[in-house]
This record gives C-alpha cells, sequence and structure tokens, in this order.
C-alpha cells in the first residue's frame, strides 16, 4: 500500500504555535512512546479548538545564544524510524479509545541527509478520547505547549465541547425537588423579565414540559426511578431557595474585599460574602460596585469632574464572572477592590471556543459556557446582548480615560483587572 505524501515544511513548523507542535528528540523508549500518544490524543480532542497538531520526532526545541526559539535536528535510521511508528500507532489502537490513527510522514533531515524526521499529523477528532496508561485512563488536552490531563472543569469543556455530556446550566441536578423552587423570587423575576404570563399559575412551570422562555429548557427533569421531578442546575441557580443552592454549591457565592491600599498588606479590609441566587449576588455586589464609581474632583483641569471608574464597565466585568464561570470549580467568585484598581477573579478558563487574543482584543465571537444564565441575564436586562461585554468595558474605560482593561487568562481562572483613573493618584494621595 502506497503512503499518502503530505505537503509539510520543517522550517514552517517551527514557526508555527507551540500549542500546535510537539518536539520529541527521541522516541525508542516506551515512556516517550506514552507520551508520544497523549499528546496525539490531546491534539484529537483540540480543547483549544485549532483543528489538530503534529508531533516531530526526531527534533527538539532548545534556545539560540539570543534566547529565541531554535530547532535542533537529530532524525533516526531507518529501522528506528519503523520502530517507533510501530509503537506509537500500537498504542493509538490499543490504548485510546475510540481509536485513533495519525497520518505518517517521514522528512528529511535539514541537519543529517543520512537520517530523517518522522512527524505525526493529527486532526481534530468530533469525538473526545482517553488513553489508558496501565490501570488508569484519563483524557488529555494540550494548554499552550504542554499536554495535561484533563480535570475539573476542563474536562467538562471537552465533554461539552464534543456534545458528549449536557452542558452544566442544563443539567439536571439529581438532590433537588421541583419544591426547591423560591416561588416568590420566580415570580419577581419572571415580572422583570416581562415573562409574566398572568393567565398561566406559576406551578405549570415546574414541570418537564414549559418553557418560560425561547432558548431555555424547562426548568425540571422527570426522575426515572420514581416519576417525581427534579430542577436543572439553572433553575436552581436562578430560582431556587438559598438553603438548597448553598447546599449543593457551596463555594457558589462572591467574595468581596475592599482594601485602602493598593495591595492585600493592610491590615484591616472591608469584607463581604453574597449568597442567594446569582441574581440576588450579583445584585447585591453591583450595588457596592456601584459606589466605587464616585467623582474625582479637579479644579486645575478641563475637566473637572472624572468618575473613578465607568459604572458600566464595572457591571460588565461582574456580570461576565458570574454568568461565564464555572461552577463546577469549588471556589467563589473574588471581587477585590484596592486603592489604584478593582480586579474580579471568575473560576474556571476560558471558554473552549473563544480565540484568546481575540477575546482581549474584545472582537472574540460570543460562546456560551452557560447559555440559559447568559439568556436570562440578558432578559433581566442585567447584561448588554450576546459577546457585547468585554468591547463594552475596552470601549467605556477609554471614553472615561480610564487605562485599559487587563485580562489574565490562567487555566483555573479568569481574571478581569480594571485600572482606575489616573487622577486618583493625585486626589487620593
Amino acid at each position: 500500500m502506497q503512503r499518502m505524501v503530505y505537503n509539510i515544511d520543517l522550517k514552517e513548523l517551527s514557526k508555527r504555535e507551540s500549542e500546535k507542535v510537539e518536539w520529541k528528540e527521541n522516541g525508542d523508549d516506551k515512556n516517550i512512546v506514552k507520551s508520544i500518544v497523549k499528546t496525539i490524543s490531546a491534539f484529537a480532542n483540540d480543547l483549544a479548538n485549532i483543528g489538530g497538531g503534529y508531533v516531530v520526532c526526531g527534533a527538539k526545541e532548545i534556545k539560540d545564544e539570543y534566547g529565541f526559539p531554535k530547532i535542533c535536528y537529530k532524525g533516526f535510521s531507518s529501522d528506528q524510524l519503523k520502530e517507533i511508528e510501530g509503537a506509537v500507532l500500537s498504542h493509538c489502537r490499543d490504548r485510546v479509545r475510540p481509536s485513533l490513527s495519525p497520518l505518517v510522514q517521514e522528512l528529511d533531515n535539514p541537519a543529517d541527509k543520512t537520517t530523517r524526521i518522522l512527524v505525526f499529523i493529527v486532526t481534530a477528532s468530533p469525538k473526545a478520547h482517553t488513553y489508558r496508561d496501565g490501570e488508569t485512563t484519563n483524557y488529555y488536552v494540550r494548554i499552550g505547549k504542554e499536554t495535561r490531563e484533563a480535570r475539573n472543569g476542563i474536562l467538562a469543556n471537552l465533554l461539552a465541547s464534543k456534545h458528549e455530556i449536557i452542558p452544566f446550566d442544563k443539567r439536571a441536578n439529581p438532590n433537588t425537588l421541583e419544591t426547591d423552587i423560591d416561588l416568590f423570587v420566580f415570580r419577581d423575576s419572571m415580572i422583570e423579565m416581562e415573562l409574566d404570563r398572568s393567565s398561566k399559575p406559576l406551578e405549570d412551570y415546574l414541570s418537564d414540559k414549559e418553557q418560560i422562555a425561547e432558548f431555555v429548557p424547562p426548568l425540571c427533569v422527570r426522575q426515572t426511578l420514581d416519576g417525581g421531578f427534579c430542577l436543572r442546575n439553572f433553575a436552581l441557580f436562578m430560582f431556587g431557595k438559598k438553603a438548597v443552592l448553598s447546599r449543593n454549591f457551596p463555594d457558589a457565592y462572591i467574595s468581596f474585599s475592599i482594601y485602602n491600599g493598593i495591595d492585600r498588606s493592610e491590615p484591616t479590609a472591608e469584607r463581604h460574602l453574597f449568597t442567594g441566587t446569582i441574581i440576588e449576588q450579583t445584585q447585591r455586589a453591583v450595588k457596592l460596585l456601584n459606589e466605587q464609581a464616585y467623582t474625582l474632583f479637579d479644579k486645575t483641569s478641563g475637566k473637572p469632574n472624572q468618575v473613578k471608574y465607568p459604572v458600566r464597565a464595572l457591571q460588565e466585568a461582574l456580570i461576565n464572572a458570574v454568568v461565564h464561570r464555572d461552577y463546577e470549580m469549588p471556589e467563589p467568585i473574588r471581587v477585590t477592590v484596592f486603592l489604584d484598581r478593582i480586579e474580579i477573579e471568575s473560576p474556571g478558563c476560558l471558554h473552549w471556543g473563544v480565540d484568546k487574543e481575540k477575546f482581549i482584543a474584545g472582537k472574540a465571537s460570543p460562546k456560551w459556557r452557560n447559555q440559559s444564565f447568559a439568556y436570562l441575564f440578558n432578559k433581566m436586562q442585567l447584561s448588554q446582548s450576546e459577546g457585547q461585554g468585554i468591547s463594552t468595558i475596552i470601549r467605556t474605560m477609554k471614553e472615561e480615560g480610564c487605562p485599559n482593561p487587563i485580562f489574565e487568562l490562567g487555566t483555573e481562572n479568569v481574571s478581569c483587572i480594571l485600572p482606575a483613573h489616573p487622577r486618583c493618584e493625585i486626589v487620593e494621595k
């Protein structure tokens, strides 16, 4: 059988982003073979939505004399190539589920014509793949230039992206009953969202049939064992009784701290913990945030009255944190007010389908981690239309003369840092 030839240029690969290319100097050791196959499964899982990737064997990435990345080519003999290729493909077939068949290409070694470079070409898969290493079986993903085991929220993101689990907000919560809805909160929210239908009792919505709005599933799911109903997570978070929400998700609250200085070394701080439905938490936190958007006066300036922070930016940053956080991570949302900035930290990494550069620039296409939350918050006029939150923060900060917002995108949290207007350095000294 003739092997298909692909147009691969090693020089071009060396210029690619590290999250799309993995360089392996060797491949004739069983632990290295395991590492290669874990990376192949990570590229196939394609959490970063980049289309797959390349594993290049027989070369390693080093630094040149100026500290810039440089590729050092070693290469393999013909026998080594066959041995490595056979071992890798065997693992992909026997230890990866569903099994994988990466494409393989042998290339001339630019540094030594007597040896060759082996490239495994991996395309993104519509499935989520596991790798079995001994008695343990795990999912792997690519985070930057590293292959990591997918855990917690990252694993949930992976499985949701492959449609192998229901998104968190729409998932049934078996630890709840339909009676765990707070009917007073539910009624007030329906009115505020202009979804109130006076001809229909609220109790009619506590079923698996009636929807309160388009794009939002019914509040309840029928239990298979006893035929009763349990709540979907979005119903619990939006309209559930406080005690039930706290029992099921004890870390789903907002921690709000105010320091008088520029770091956490201050001996005293004002602290608040906001619990209850995420609507209640948001409204209470927004009220306290708005107090930070006071006016700074300077009669010597051509614009004597200047707000320290634009209210809209503060609100959008907080609501983004509430709506898009990963509620399966055991951490609260943290809002920290310093003298010169406000930091809002939301648990969970950036949504798997969002481009990092476009996100920071406020130009990313809208993606929902919790679509029901986003839709209902918009109906309550607590948030902008889809995809406008980050661009609104950037625009309103610029319009008020504040420094650009800073977005820090970690593997376990996303932080938005809003610097105060420069005038605060003068006025508040």
